[in-house]
């Protein structure tokens, strides 16, 4: 990947708005509530009801009327990483989708949202977006204030044009930007942004952990070269190489350096000791994970959580990205042993 340098239109990024391809088939029927956590179920079933407030908005005659008189419903769900919230999500999208028709629901994640607003501008993107019945939103995450400030009012656009909100994440919205800046400088935003929401929370453990076992023993450098050469659609890249080459490719751009690739093999993976690398790697994991990109990795070490972000990491405000990536990162690896076994 790091000869790849891809270029990537404002039409691409919202055509890119849909859920991602590891969620193609999740709908409201596969989601398999923990009876030890009620609040999954009940998040279920709220949700179920939300996507039939989306659409009964769609429709014409004296019920659509009706309903946007109302404000359109705007749900919030936080919980911890591994507990079904993107699955829950993507089942909404695809429940307004099957119901209002294609078109209707824009889904991406945070990054993706403020990219393009950085590439369409501020109102061309509220234009394009206030055309959708639903805007989904994974993974919310508050890192800067200008971020705060800028969803702060593409949410206030679109809710005020009646659009429909659903949002993921790790941390309640009253405590946005905790850790990372000084989150009381921008109270009011974060305040405002929590208002809008109506909170779902979702209990429950990780269930990729529960799927599969992601402390293994490290893979040699010459088997994943290997595994990487008999496979079609691999790509071999040295660790510390495609670190480098993040950092000259937009975040925007990380799903397109993926196109095409089938198996991503990755030789001296080490400990990452810069945040802004670490985030980047973040960010590119998530992509994968979108894509159901399968890793091999070696020289990772038998634990992950030790050995590929630092405990400093583990410990600051960005940790729950960390947790997140490590058990995505844990699931791919999981499936690239298994593909190349």
């Amino acid at each position: 990947m790091t000869s790849v340098r891809p270029a990537v239109s404002p039409e691409r990024l919202l055509a890119d708005l849909v859920p991602p391809r590891h969620f193609a088939r999740a709908r409201f029927s596969t989601y398999r509530a923990d009876p030890a956590h009620p609040s999954q179920a009940s998040t279920l079933a709220r949700l179920e009801q939300v996507a039939g407030e989306v659409t009964a908005r769609t429709g014409g005659g004296l019920r659509a009327l009706l309903g946007r008189r109302r404000p359109a419903p705007a749900v919030y769900m936080d919980g911890g990483f591994g507990v079904g919230k993107t699955h829950l999500l993507t089942s909404l999208a695809h429940a307004v989708t099957h119901d209002a028709g294609a078109g209707s629901v824009a889904y991406g994640t945070f990054v993706e949202y403020t990219n393009l607003v950085g590439a369409l501008g501020f109102l061309p993107t509220v234009e394009a977006l206030a055309t959708r019945r639903l805007v989904c939103i994974d993974e919310f995450e508050l890192d800067d204030p200008g971020d705060t400030v800028l969803m702060s009012r593409l949410l206030r656009e679109l809710a005020d044009r009646g659009v429909a909100l659903a949002a993921t994440s790790n941390t309640l919205p009253d405590a946005l930007g905790e850790g990372r800046f000084a989150a009381e400088d921008f109270l009011r935003e974060i305040q405002a942004l929590s208002a809008r929401f109506e909170v779902l929370r979702v209990d429950g453990e990780d269930y990729r952990h529960r799927a599969v076992v992601t402390e293994t023993t490290p893979l040699g450098a010459d088997v994943v070269a290997a595994a990487a050469a008999a496979r079609p659609g691999a790509v071999l890249d040295e660790f510390d190489d495609l670190l480098t080459h993040l950092a000259t490719v937009h975040p925007s751009r990380y799903g397109a350096l993926l196109d095409g690739v089938e198996l991503l093999a990755l030789t001296g993976v080490r400990p990452v000791t810069r945040q802004e690398v670490a985030l980047r790697l973040v960010v590119l994991v998530d992509r994968l994970y979108d894509r159901d990109v399968p890793v091999l990795l070696s020289d990772v070490g038998g634990d992950a959580r030790q050995h590929l972000f630092t405990p400093e990491m583990l410990r600051g405000g960005y940790r729950k990205k960390y947790y997140r990536a490590l058990s995505r990162l844990g699931a791919l690896a999981e499936e690239g042993r298994r593909l190349t076994a």
